[in-house]
């Protein structure tokens, strides 16, 4: 049995784990409400690009408006983008991305390239020899769209250019505090499906309109500026959709810890409170037993 003194020092070191525990959950807290918040800040206008760009998908002969919104005959290179977090601390958020990757992957006999945002993922696909071409980490918290802009255009420019002929986004949906999604889905070529909506991070709300568009200077223009742009967004809301996920898994890991932590320290203090009361008795005995034998010493 451990001494007194050891069984102190482990109490004290259990609570101080669990006094860092609790800071990180409100920390994490705090940071899930700013990611919700900036993609519910970029709703609005991800509402309004999604319905021009309904608007002229309905059109006869759309996958021959632009580049981004045409198939190609055939697959051979596809470019994921796995967004994973720089830190741990963080549950099986990050392994759940990767696996799911890898799930959804397997089949596939043609290349596959990644880009990762996010340390912890680059280091798990880095380790497994999966071909890495670009990584982004050290992202602010939450990012602004020119933090993420460039990986947007990134994406864009590799598939213009022909080096892909498809790209995926993979990372956590964010749903609730509770529930956070790994999800994998095509963002190039941009597809629509029959209702004419997507799989958006942050979905805007449908829009009720019989507004006539009048596209000024041509839709081609408009085309080639809204496409691009609208991709870079969607990679926004999905690395904010990923942050949220993040820490939201991270606030709850470190509830849990923290609830551990003074569980145990509760444990520890009443096996404490026994040995201290047991080294009392022994001690009492002790006194008792030297007394008596004294008492008896004088008698003779």
């Amino acid at each position: 049995m451990s001494s007194a003194r050891e069984m102190r020092l482990r109490i004290r070191s259990i609570k101080n784990i669990g006094q860092v525990t609790r800071a990180l959950q409100a920390v994490a807290a705090s940071k899930v409400k700013k990611a919700t918040t900036a993609a519910a800040a970029s709703t609005p206008y991800a509402a309004k690009a999604w319905q021009v760009l309904v608007h002229l998908a309905e059109q006869p002969g759309h996958d021959s408006l632009h580049p981004l919104l045409s198939e190609r005959k055939e697959i051979k290179n596809t470019l994921v983008v796995v967004m994973t977090s720089d830190r741990g601390l963080a549950g099986a958020s990050n392994v759940n991305v990767v696996r799911e990757v890898l799930q959804y992957f397997r089949r596939d006999e043609h290349s596959i390239s990644y880009v990762t945002v996010g340390r912890k993922g680059r280091d798990m696909l880095v380790r497994r020899r999966r071909n890495v071409i670009a990584e982004f980490s050290k992202l602010p918290s939450p990012p602004s769209f020119a933090d993420t802009s460039a990986i947007g255009y990134l994406l864009v420019n590799e598939f213009l250019e022909g080096h892909y002929d498809e790209v995926y986004l993979a990372y956590n949906k964010f749903v609730n505090m509770i529930i956070q999604q790994p999800v994998v889905r095509k963002i190039l070529p941009l597809q629509f499906d029959e209702e004419g909506s997507t799989d958006l991070a942050f979905k805007p709300p449908p829009l009720q309109t019989s507004s006539v568009f009048a596209y000024e200077p041509s839709q081609n223009e408009i085309l080639d500026e809204i496409v691009p742009r609208f991709t870079a967004l969607q990679v926004y809301q999905s690395i904010l959709s990923a942050q949220a996920s993040e820490h939201a898994a991270r606030m709850i890991a470190m509830r849990n810890a923290t609830d551990n932590a003074n569980e145990l320290a509760i444990a520890l203090q009443l096996e404490y409170n026994k040995a201290r009361q047991q080294t009392i008795t022994n001690d009492l005995l002790d006194i008792s037993s030297g007394a008596e034998a004294l008492a008896q010493a004088e008698k003779a």
